[in-house]
Protein backbone atom coordinates (compact mmCIF):
# COMPACT_ATOMS: atom_id res chain seq x y z
CA UNK A 1 0.00 0.00 0.00
CA UNK A 2 1.83 3.51 -1.11
CA UNK A 3 -0.05 5.83 1.46
CA UNK A 4 0.85 9.27 1.40
CA UNK A 5 1.79 10.40 4.91
CA UNK A 6 0.30 14.36 6.10
CA UNK A 7 1.55 16.49 8.54
CA UNK A 8 -1.46 16.96 10.71
CA UNK A 9 -0.80 14.28 12.72
CA UNK A 10 2.68 12.37 12.50
CA UNK A 11 2.83 9.30 10.72
CA UNK A 12 -0.63 9.25 9.74
CA UNK A 13 -1.42 6.47 6.82
CA UNK A 14 -5.23 5.56 5.17
CA UNK A 15 -5.07 2.48 7.33
CA UNK A 16 -4.10 4.94 10.54
CA UNK A 17 -6.70 7.55 9.92
CA UNK A 18 -9.36 4.75 8.91
CA UNK A 19 -8.77 3.08 12.32
CA UNK A 20 -9.38 6.18 13.92
CA UNK A 21 -12.26 7.55 12.26
CA UNK A 22 -14.07 4.30 12.47
CA UNK A 23 -13.56 4.52 16.28
CA UNK A 24 -16.03 7.66 16.20
CA UNK A 25 -18.29 6.39 13.51
CA UNK A 26 -19.05 3.18 15.68
CA UNK A 27 -19.78 5.81 18.48
CA UNK A 28 -22.00 7.60 16.63
CA UNK A 29 -24.26 5.27 15.25
CA UNK A 30 -25.56 1.95 16.46
CA UNK A 31 -24.01 -1.53 16.82
CA UNK A 32 -26.15 -3.01 13.67
CA UNK A 33 -26.13 -0.26 12.14
CA UNK A 34 -21.67 0.48 11.74
CA UNK A 35 -21.30 -3.88 11.82
CA UNK A 36 -24.27 -3.80 8.65
CA UNK A 37 -22.44 -0.91 6.45
CA UNK A 38 -18.91 -0.57 7.76
CA UNK A 39 -17.42 -3.76 9.13
CA UNK A 40 -16.01 -4.84 5.62
CA UNK A 41 -14.54 -1.41 4.95
CA UNK A 42 -10.79 -0.92 4.08
CA UNK A 43 -8.39 2.10 3.85
CA UNK A 44 -7.32 1.94 0.01
CA UNK A 45 -4.89 5.01 -0.23
CA UNK A 46 -4.21 8.27 1.11
CA UNK A 47 -3.54 10.54 -1.36
CA UNK A 48 -2.70 14.32 -0.23
CA UNK A 49 -6.61 15.44 0.57
CA UNK A 50 -8.05 12.47 -0.87
CA UNK A 51 -8.71 8.96 1.26
CA UNK A 52 -10.09 5.95 -0.76
CA UNK A 53 -11.95 3.51 1.13
CA UNK A 54 -13.00 0.18 -0.47
CA UNK A 55 -16.48 -1.42 0.26
CA UNK A 56 -17.52 -4.81 -0.50
CA UNK A 57 -19.82 -3.98 -3.34
CA UNK A 58 -22.06 -0.99 -5.41
CA UNK A 59 -25.00 -1.65 -2.80
CA UNK A 60 -22.95 -0.61 0.04
CA UNK A 61 -20.89 2.02 -1.36
CA UNK A 62 -24.60 3.42 -2.87
CA UNK A 63 -26.16 3.20 0.53
CA UNK A 64 -23.24 4.86 2.35
CA UNK A 65 -23.42 7.53 0.00
CA UNK A 66 -26.21 8.21 0.09
CA UNK A 67 -26.67 8.08 4.05
CA UNK A 68 -23.49 8.28 6.15
CA UNK A 69 -21.42 10.48 4.13
CA UNK A 70 -21.95 12.96 6.30
CA UNK A 71 -20.86 11.09 9.25
CA UNK A 72 -17.84 9.69 7.42
CA UNK A 73 -16.29 13.29 6.51
CA UNK A 74 -16.65 14.31 9.59
CA UNK A 75 -14.81 11.23 11.61
CA UNK A 76 -11.90 11.56 9.28
CA UNK A 77 -12.16 15.44 10.27
CA UNK A 78 -11.77 14.35 13.50
CA UNK A 79 -8.76 11.85 12.68
CA UNK A 80 -6.64 14.15 10.57
CA UNK A 81 -7.53 17.14 12.48
CA UNK A 82 -8.63 18.80 8.70
CA UNK A 83 -10.55 18.11 6.07
CA UNK A 84 -10.71 15.44 3.53
CA UNK A 85 -11.89 14.09 0.53
CA UNK A 86 -14.02 10.76 0.91
CA UNK A 87 -13.71 8.25 -1.72
CA UNK A 88 -15.33 4.79 -2.17
CA UNK A 89 -14.23 2.08 -4.21
CA UNK A 90 -16.56 -0.69 -4.43
CA UNK A 91 -15.32 -4.23 -5.22
CA UNK A 92 -17.52 -5.43 -8.27
CA UNK A 93 -16.76 -9.38 -7.42
CA UNK A 94 -19.21 -8.87 -3.82
CA UNK A 95 -22.33 -10.42 -3.50
CA UNK A 96 -25.21 -9.23 -5.68
CA UNK A 97 -27.09 -6.86 -4.49
CA UNK A 98 -30.85 -6.30 -3.80
CA UNK A 99 -32.14 -3.44 -4.69
CA UNK A 100 -34.22 -1.08 -1.48
CA UNK A 101 -36.95 -0.32 -3.43
CA UNK A 102 -37.94 -3.62 -4.78
CA UNK A 103 -37.92 -4.90 -1.20
CA UNK A 104 -37.71 -8.70 -1.66
CA UNK A 105 -39.74 -11.99 0.15
CA UNK A 106 -38.06 -13.47 3.42
CA UNK A 107 -37.00 -16.89 3.21
CA UNK A 108 -39.75 -19.00 5.03
CA UNK A 109 -39.52 -18.95 8.93
CA UNK A 110 -42.27 -20.48 10.65
CA UNK A 111 -42.14 -20.18 13.97
CA UNK A 112 -41.96 -23.23 16.52
CA UNK A 113 -44.75 -23.74 19.23
CA UNK A 114 -43.52 -22.58 22.64
CA UNK A 115 -44.63 -23.37 26.51
CA UNK A 116 -43.90 -19.93 27.74
CA UNK A 117 -40.84 -19.73 29.97
CA UNK A 118 -40.38 -21.44 33.34
CA UNK A 119 -39.27 -18.65 35.95
CA UNK A 120 -38.90 -20.78 38.55
CA UNK A 121 -36.28 -22.81 37.52
CA UNK A 122 -32.41 -22.12 38.26
CA UNK A 123 -31.75 -21.45 34.42
CA UNK A 124 -30.43 -17.84 33.62
CA UNK A 125 -33.71 -16.05 32.34
CA UNK A 126 -31.26 -15.35 28.88
CA UNK A 127 -30.01 -18.52 28.38
CA UNK A 128 -33.95 -19.94 29.02
CA UNK A 129 -35.15 -17.49 25.88
CA UNK A 130 -32.78 -18.60 23.54
CA UNK A 131 -32.35 -21.89 24.44
CA UNK A 132 -36.24 -22.46 24.14
CA UNK A 133 -36.39 -21.37 20.95
CA UNK A 134 -33.09 -23.54 19.76
CA UNK A 135 -30.56 -20.18 19.01
CA UNK A 136 -27.09 -20.16 20.40
CA UNK A 137 -26.63 -17.92 23.31
CA UNK A 138 -25.28 -14.46 21.65
CA UNK A 139 -23.81 -13.18 25.46
CA UNK A 140 -20.61 -12.27 24.16
CA UNK A 141 -22.96 -9.73 22.05
CA UNK A 142 -22.29 -5.80 22.44
CA UNK A 143 -25.39 -4.83 24.18
CA UNK A 144 -27.60 -2.00 22.81
CA UNK A 145 -27.06 1.50 24.24
CA UNK A 146 -29.00 3.40 25.73
CA UNK A 147 -29.35 7.30 26.10
CA UNK A 148 -27.79 8.45 29.75
CA UNK A 149 -30.94 10.98 30.23
CA UNK A 150 -33.40 8.81 29.17
CA UNK A 151 -34.24 6.74 32.18
CA UNK A 152 -37.48 6.95 34.63
CA UNK A 153 -36.43 8.92 37.18
CA UNK A 154 -36.21 12.04 34.67
CA UNK A 155 -39.37 11.13 33.03
CA UNK A 156 -42.00 13.71 34.10
CA UNK A 157 -45.24 12.22 34.87
CA UNK A 158 -48.32 13.85 34.49
CA UNK A 159 -51.68 12.76 33.57
CA UNK A 160 -51.38 12.90 29.82
CA UNK A 161 -48.39 10.53 30.32
CA UNK A 162 -49.10 8.63 33.75
CA UNK A 163 -50.32 5.09 32.11
CA UNK A 164 -47.53 4.69 29.53
CA UNK A 165 -44.92 5.67 32.70
CA UNK A 166 -46.81 2.66 34.85
CA UNK A 167 -47.26 0.14 32.12
CA UNK A 168 -43.57 0.76 30.95
CA UNK A 169 -42.23 0.41 34.61
CA UNK A 170 -44.24 -3.06 35.32
CA UNK A 171 -42.68 -3.99 32.29
CA UNK A 172 -38.77 -3.06 32.92
CA UNK A 173 -39.96 -4.43 36.30
CA UNK A 174 -41.20 -8.12 35.36
CA UNK A 175 -40.70 -8.67 31.83
CA UNK A 176 -43.12 -10.80 29.46
CA UNK A 177 -45.30 -11.19 32.89
CA UNK A 178 -46.86 -8.09 33.01
CA UNK A 179 -47.91 -6.38 29.74
CA UNK A 180 -46.99 -8.38 26.51
CA UNK A 181 -46.58 -6.92 24.29
CA UNK A 182 -46.67 -3.15 25.63
CA UNK A 183 -47.77 -0.98 22.41
CA UNK A 184 -47.05 2.75 23.34
CA UNK A 185 -48.81 5.23 20.62
CA UNK A 186 -48.49 9.36 20.55
CA UNK A 187 -47.59 12.15 18.65
CA UNK A 188 -43.99 13.12 17.96
CA UNK A 189 -41.70 14.74 20.84
CA UNK A 190 -44.37 13.57 23.76
CA UNK A 191 -41.97 10.99 25.01
CA UNK A 192 -42.04 7.21 23.31
CA UNK A 193 -38.25 6.65 22.98
CA UNK A 194 -37.66 7.80 26.49
CA UNK A 195 -39.54 5.40 27.68
CA UNK A 196 -38.41 2.95 25.45
CA UNK A 197 -34.36 3.96 26.98
CA UNK A 198 -35.34 3.70 30.37
CA UNK A 199 -37.14 0.11 30.19
CA UNK A 200 -33.90 -0.69 28.44
CA UNK A 201 -31.80 0.97 31.04
CA UNK A 202 -33.48 -0.53 33.99
CA UNK A 203 -33.30 -3.71 32.73
CA UNK A 204 -29.41 -3.23 32.45
CA UNK A 205 -29.29 -2.47 36.09
CA UNK A 206 -31.71 -4.79 37.52
CA UNK A 207 -31.65 -8.15 35.38
CA UNK A 208 -27.69 -7.99 33.68
CA UNK A 209 -28.41 -11.26 32.69
CA UNK A 210 -31.38 -10.64 30.13
CA UNK A 211 -30.46 -9.49 26.57
CA UNK A 212 -32.29 -6.47 25.67
CA UNK A 213 -32.32 -5.51 21.89
CA UNK A 214 -33.67 -1.79 21.03
CA UNK A 215 -34.00 -1.07 17.13
CA UNK A 216 -35.69 1.46 15.63
CA UNK A 217 -38.21 -0.20 12.11
CA UNK A 218 -35.89 1.71 9.51
CA UNK A 219 -32.66 -0.36 11.05
CA UNK A 220 -34.60 -3.42 11.38
CA UNK A 221 -35.84 -3.44 7.81
CA UNK A 222 -32.21 -2.24 7.14
CA UNK A 223 -30.66 -5.05 8.77
CA UNK A 224 -33.32 -7.65 7.26
CA UNK A 225 -32.00 -6.50 3.27
CA UNK A 226 -28.58 -6.69 4.11
CA UNK A 227 -29.07 -10.17 5.66
CA UNK A 228 -30.94 -10.95 2.60
CA UNK A 229 -27.93 -9.07 0.27
CA UNK A 230 -25.47 -11.29 2.06
CA UNK A 231 -27.05 -14.71 2.59
CA UNK A 232 -26.84 -14.15 6.27
CA UNK A 233 -30.76 -14.77 7.63
CA UNK A 234 -29.08 -17.12 10.29
CA UNK A 235 -27.26 -14.25 11.92
CA UNK A 236 -30.19 -11.92 11.31
CA UNK A 237 -32.53 -14.64 13.23
CA UNK A 238 -30.04 -14.63 16.50
CA UNK A 239 -29.60 -11.11 16.79
CA UNK A 240 -33.43 -10.53 16.99
CA UNK A 241 -34.91 -14.02 18.18
CA UNK A 242 -31.86 -14.70 20.49
CA UNK A 243 -33.37 -11.92 22.63
CA UNK A 244 -35.25 -11.76 25.86
CA UNK A 245 -36.50 -8.29 25.81
CA UNK A 246 -37.08 -6.67 22.44
CA UNK A 247 -37.59 -2.93 21.93
CA UNK A 248 -38.94 -0.73 18.67
CA UNK A 249 -39.53 2.07 18.06
CA UNK A 250 -41.77 3.68 15.38
CA UNK A 251 -43.63 0.59 14.26
CA UNK A 252 -45.69 2.75 11.70
CA UNK A 253 -42.73 2.56 9.42
CA UNK A 254 -43.56 -0.91 8.05
CA UNK A 255 -46.27 0.37 5.94
CA UNK A 256 -45.97 -0.69 2.60
CA UNK A 257 -43.55 -2.85 3.17
CA UNK A 258 -44.73 -6.11 2.67
CA UNK A 259 -41.33 -8.00 2.90
CA UNK A 260 -40.39 -7.05 6.40
CA UNK A 261 -43.70 -7.33 7.72
CA UNK A 262 -43.96 -11.03 6.88
CA UNK A 263 -40.14 -10.88 8.44
CA UNK A 264 -41.38 -9.07 11.89
CA UNK A 265 -44.55 -11.76 12.22
CA UNK A 266 -42.23 -14.33 12.16
CA UNK A 267 -39.89 -12.55 14.81
CA UNK A 268 -42.80 -11.67 16.95
CA UNK A 269 -44.09 -15.55 17.20
CA UNK A 270 -40.61 -16.37 17.86
CA UNK A 271 -40.43 -13.84 21.31
CA UNK A 272 -43.76 -14.16 22.34
CA UNK A 273 -45.12 -14.92 25.20
CA UNK A 274 -41.53 -16.13 26.53
CA UNK A 275 -40.02 -12.99 25.67
CA UNK A 276 -41.27 -9.20 26.14
CA UNK A 277 -42.06 -7.09 23.34
CA UNK A 278 -42.66 -3.46 23.46
CA UNK A 279 -43.36 -1.32 20.39
CA UNK A 280 -44.02 2.41 19.71
CA UNK A 281 -45.75 4.47 17.19
CA UNK A 282 -47.10 7.46 15.90
CA UNK A 283 -51.05 6.11 15.73
CA UNK A 284 -52.70 3.16 17.28
CA UNK A 285 -52.35 -0.13 15.24
CA UNK A 286 -55.86 -0.24 13.93
CA UNK A 287 -54.90 3.12 12.09
CA UNK A 288 -51.87 2.12 10.51
CA UNK A 289 -52.60 1.99 6.76
CA UNK A 290 -51.38 -1.48 4.68
CA UNK A 291 -50.42 -2.91 7.98
CA UNK A 292 -51.40 -6.80 7.69
CA UNK A 293 -54.28 -8.13 10.35
CA UNK A 294 -52.33 -10.93 11.76
CA UNK A 295 -49.75 -8.33 13.21
CA UNK A 296 -52.59 -6.03 14.29
CA UNK A 297 -54.59 -8.42 16.17
CA UNK A 298 -50.69 -9.56 18.00
CA UNK A 299 -50.15 -5.88 18.82
CA UNK A 300 -53.34 -5.66 20.55
CA UNK A 301 -53.05 -9.23 22.36
CA UNK A 302 -51.33 -6.92 25.05
CA UNK A 303 -51.66 -3.64 26.47
CA UNK A 304 -52.28 -0.21 24.54
CA UNK A 305 -51.60 2.60 25.98
CA UNK A 306 -51.63 6.93 24.51
CA UNK A 307 -49.01 9.32 25.38
CA UNK A 308 -51.26 12.70 24.88
CA UNK A 309 -49.91 16.05 24.89
CA UNK A 310 -49.43 17.44 28.11
CA UNK A 311 -51.05 19.91 30.60
CA UNK A 312 -49.92 23.32 31.95
CA UNK A 313 -49.17 21.74 35.23
CA UNK A 314 -46.77 19.00 33.21
CA UNK A 315 -44.73 21.18 30.46
CA UNK A 316 -44.01 23.42 33.35
CA UNK A 317 -42.79 20.64 35.39
CA UNK A 318 -41.21 19.65 32.02
CA UNK A 319 -39.13 23.00 32.32
CA UNK A 320 -38.31 23.02 35.53
CA UNK A 321 -36.60 19.35 35.03
CA UNK A 322 -34.72 20.33 32.37
CA UNK A 323 -33.19 22.98 34.26
CA UNK A 324 -32.33 21.56 36.90
CA UNK A 325 -30.68 18.69 34.89
CA UNK A 326 -28.82 21.26 33.00
CA UNK A 327 -27.95 23.60 35.47
CA UNK A 328 -29.85 26.58 34.10
CA UNK A 329 -30.96 29.47 36.16
CA UNK A 330 -34.51 30.73 34.42
CA UNK A 331 -36.83 32.47 36.25
CA UNK A 332 -40.17 31.04 37.15
CA UNK A 333 -42.57 33.40 35.42
CA UNK A 334 -40.37 32.81 32.05
CA UNK A 335 -41.09 29.18 32.33
CA UNK A 336 -44.41 29.91 32.75
CA UNK A 337 -44.73 32.24 29.35
CA UNK A 338 -43.33 29.27 27.44
CA UNK A 339 -44.73 26.61 28.81
CA UNK A 340 -48.07 28.53 28.39
CA UNK A 341 -46.93 28.69 24.67
CA UNK A 342 -45.98 25.72 23.80
CA UNK A 343 -48.49 23.18 24.08
CA UNK A 344 -48.23 20.39 21.68
CA UNK A 345 -44.86 19.22 22.05
CA UNK A 346 -41.91 18.27 24.36
CA UNK A 347 -39.21 18.55 22.01
CA UNK A 348 -40.17 22.28 20.90
CA UNK A 349 -40.80 23.07 24.65
CA UNK A 350 -37.19 22.15 25.63
CA UNK A 351 -35.86 23.57 22.48
CA UNK A 352 -37.53 26.95 23.38
CA UNK A 353 -36.12 27.30 26.96
CA UNK A 354 -32.40 26.12 25.42
CA UNK A 355 -32.93 28.90 22.79
CA UNK A 356 -33.32 31.63 25.45
CA UNK A 357 -30.51 30.84 27.80
CA UNK A 358 -28.67 30.62 24.66
CA UNK A 359 -29.38 34.19 23.77
CA UNK A 360 -28.80 35.28 27.12
CA UNK A 361 -25.33 33.28 27.57
CA UNK A 362 -23.98 34.88 23.56
CA UNK A 363 -25.27 38.59 25.01
CA UNK A 364 -24.27 38.06 28.20
CA UNK A 365 -27.93 39.38 29.56
CA UNK A 366 -30.16 37.88 32.42
CA UNK A 367 -33.14 35.34 31.56
CA UNK A 368 -36.15 37.58 31.52
CA UNK A 369 -39.27 37.43 30.49
CA UNK A 370 -39.11 40.59 28.06
CA UNK A 371 -36.34 38.59 26.27
CA UNK A 372 -38.15 35.77 26.35
CA UNK A 373 -40.90 36.60 24.41
CA UNK A 374 -38.20 38.75 21.83
CA UNK A 375 -36.71 35.27 21.50
CA UNK A 376 -39.57 33.47 21.06
CA UNK A 377 -41.47 35.84 18.91
CA UNK A 378 -40.63 33.87 15.59
CA UNK A 379 -40.83 30.38 17.07
CA UNK A 380 -44.81 31.43 18.86
CA UNK A 381 -46.25 33.16 16.20
CA UNK A 382 -48.46 31.37 13.84
CA UNK A 383 -48.33 28.11 15.94
CA UNK A 384 -51.86 27.23 16.50
CA UNK A 385 -52.66 28.12 12.62
CA UNK A 386 -50.10 27.47 10.62
CA UNK A 387 -48.63 23.92 9.70
CA UNK A 388 -44.77 24.00 8.77
CA UNK A 389 -43.46 21.48 6.19
CA UNK A 390 -40.36 20.31 5.65
CA UNK A 391 -40.86 20.99 2.04
CA UNK A 392 -41.61 24.74 2.94
CA UNK A 393 -38.37 24.39 5.81
CA UNK A 394 -35.53 22.97 3.00
CA UNK A 395 -37.22 25.76 0.24
CA UNK A 396 -36.90 28.77 2.82
CA UNK A 397 -33.39 27.36 4.12
CA UNK A 398 -32.25 27.27 0.25
CA UNK A 399 -33.42 30.71 -0.15
CA UNK A 400 -31.65 32.18 2.30
CA UNK A 401 -28.39 30.36 1.70
CA UNK A 402 -28.48 31.12 -1.65
CA UNK A 403 -28.74 27.22 -2.69
CA UNK A 404 -31.12 25.63 -4.46
CA UNK A 405 -33.39 22.71 -3.43
CA UNK A 406 -32.08 20.30 -5.10
CA UNK A 407 -28.31 20.51 -3.97
CA UNK A 408 -28.98 20.19 0.13
CA UNK A 409 -31.18 17.42 -0.89
CA UNK A 410 -27.65 15.97 -2.75
CA UNK A 411 -24.82 14.07 -1.63
CA UNK A 412 -22.27 17.24 -1.87
CA UNK A 413 -20.25 18.05 0.78
CA UNK A 414 -19.43 21.62 0.21
CA UNK A 415 -18.75 23.54 2.88
CA UNK A 416 -21.76 26.45 2.41
CA UNK A 417 -24.30 23.02 1.60
CA UNK A 418 -23.25 21.06 4.68
CA UNK A 419 -24.04 24.16 6.58
CA UNK A 420 -27.64 24.87 4.78
CA UNK A 421 -28.41 20.88 4.97
CA UNK A 422 -27.67 21.15 8.77
CA UNK A 423 -29.45 24.18 9.82
CA UNK A 424 -32.90 22.82 7.69
CA UNK A 425 -32.04 19.44 9.35
CA UNK A 426 -32.41 20.97 12.60
CA UNK A 427 -35.27 23.28 11.80
CA UNK A 428 -37.35 20.18 10.39
CA UNK A 429 -36.63 18.92 13.93
CA UNK A 430 -37.52 21.86 15.84
CA UNK A 431 -40.64 22.78 13.83
CA UNK A 432 -42.33 19.68 12.45
CA UNK A 433 -44.03 16.74 13.60
CA UNK A 434 -41.45 14.84 11.98
CA UNK A 435 -39.43 11.48 13.13
CA UNK A 436 -35.73 11.39 12.46
CA UNK A 437 -35.93 8.43 9.75
CA UNK A 438 -38.87 10.60 8.17
CA UNK A 439 -36.34 14.03 8.23
CA UNK A 440 -33.80 11.95 7.01
CA UNK A 441 -36.08 11.16 3.71
CA UNK A 442 -36.63 14.02 2.91
CA UNK A 443 -32.95 14.68 2.54
CA UNK A 444 -32.35 12.37 -0.36
CA UNK A 445 -32.92 9.37 1.99
CA UNK A 446 -29.92 10.00 4.75
CA UNK A 447 -30.27 7.73 7.61
CA UNK A 448 -31.77 9.00 11.17
CA UNK A 449 -28.39 8.97 12.69
CA UNK A 450 -27.09 11.44 10.18
CA UNK A 451 -29.94 13.86 11.34
CA UNK A 452 -29.21 13.23 15.03
CA UNK A 453 -25.72 14.76 14.11
CA UNK A 454 -27.11 17.62 12.25
CA UNK A 455 -29.31 18.59 14.95
CA UNK A 456 -26.61 18.33 17.91
CA UNK A 457 -24.24 20.12 15.79
CA UNK A 458 -26.12 23.18 15.10
CA UNK A 459 -27.94 22.84 19.11
CA UNK A 460 -24.20 23.32 20.12
CA UNK A 461 -23.69 26.17 17.64
CA UNK A 462 -26.34 28.16 19.09
CA UNK A 463 -24.79 28.95 22.39
CA UNK A 464 -21.18 29.51 20.62
CA UNK A 465 -21.92 31.66 17.67
CA UNK A 466 -24.47 34.68 17.55
CA UNK A 467 -24.24 34.22 13.83
CA UNK A 468 -25.68 31.23 13.66
CA UNK A 469 -28.32 31.98 16.00
CA UNK A 470 -29.36 35.00 14.41
CA UNK A 471 -29.37 32.87 11.07
CA UNK A 472 -32.07 30.11 13.24
CA UNK A 473 -34.16 33.33 14.19
CA UNK A 474 -34.12 34.54 11.18
CA UNK A 475 -35.31 31.24 9.25
CA UNK A 476 -37.70 30.63 11.85
CA UNK A 477 -39.34 33.57 11.65
CA UNK A 478 -39.08 34.00 7.74
CA UNK A 479 -40.53 29.79 8.15
CA UNK A 480 -43.75 30.98 9.86
CA UNK A 481 -44.56 33.95 7.97
CA UNK A 482 -44.79 31.84 4.79
CA UNK A 483 -46.83 28.56 6.49
CA UNK A 484 -49.05 31.21 7.60
CA UNK A 485 -49.55 32.77 4.58
CA UNK A 486 -50.21 29.23 2.97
Amino acid sequence: MNDTAVTTRSDATGEGLWEQASAHLRAQLSEGTFSAWFTGVKALHLDHDTVTLAVPNPFTKQWIESRYLDLVHDAFREAANRSLTVALSADDGGPVPIAVEAEPEPLPTPAPPHSGRDRTTGVGPAQDGRAHRGLAPTATEPSTSFHPKYVFDSFVIGSSNRFAHAAALAVAEAPAQAYNPLFIYGGAGLGKTHLLHAIGTYLAHCHPNQVVRYISTEQFTNDFIVALQRRTIPDFHRRYRAVDVLLIDDIQFLEKKEGTQEEFFHTFNALHPSSQVVITSDRPPKKIATLEERLRTRFEWGLITDIQPPDIETRLAILQKKAETDGLHVPAEVMSFIASHIQTNIRELEGALIRVVAYASLTGTEVTLELARDVLKSLLSGTTEARVTADLVISVTSGYFDVTDEEIRSSSRSRPLVNARQTAMYLCRELTDLSLPKIGERFGGRDHSTVIHATNKIRGLLKERQSCYEQVQELTARIRQQAARG
